[in-house]
């Protein structure tokens, strides 16, 4: 299986926008508005996963100052630091299909690499309990539960330093 990562681009809004409905609940997921936002704000750090030229996966996040995501970041864009010090994570999604084949590790990867390249001091994101072990894996350490009340779940903060 050839898996391709790209950066974003405008084309690909309903692509990723469906593949967030296909992996989120409607309360958690992020609506093609948000992403469009995002895409023109930060195509820097949104990747996207391709086979065959078809899109089945993705990440991204703006940039911020902060060592924890919060609520407001999700819906405004303009919260974006192009120089800030972390990269955070508002999702990683892999159509349920292509699970398990390492593809959000390849995603995962990729982003860490670029944001530690771009200098910064590392990567933040927010993930349920059932996932803590996962992010762990990639070095990331669980700062407890998060202030979060996206999509009324509870939420952990994770970051990565580099």
């Amino acid at each position: 299986m050839d898996i391709k990562i790209r950066r974003v681009a405008i084309e690909d809004l309903d692509a990723v926008t469906e593949v967030e409905a296909r992996c989120f609940p409607e309360a958690e997921a992020a609506t093609k508005a948000s992403f469009e936002q995002r895409i023109k704000t930060f195509p820097e750090s949104f990747f996207v996963a391709e086979i065959d030229g078809k899109i089945i996966g993705f990440i991204n996040g703006c940039i911020i100052n902060e060592t924890t995501i919060y609520d407001e970041l999700f819906s405004d864009a303009t919260l974006h630091i192009p120089n800030g010090d972390y990269q955070t994570i508002f999702g990683l999604d892999v159509i349920f299909n292509y699970r398990n084949l390492g593809i959000a590790a390849q995603l995962m990867k990729h982003l860490i690499e670029v944001s530690r390249l771009a200098g910064r001091k590392g990567v933040i994101l927010t993930c349920k309990e059932k996932l803590i072990h996962y992010y762990s894996k990639f070095g990331f350490e669980n700062k407890g539960v998060s202030k979060s009340e996206h999509g009324a779940s509870e939420w952990y903060d994770m970051i990565l330093k580099f």
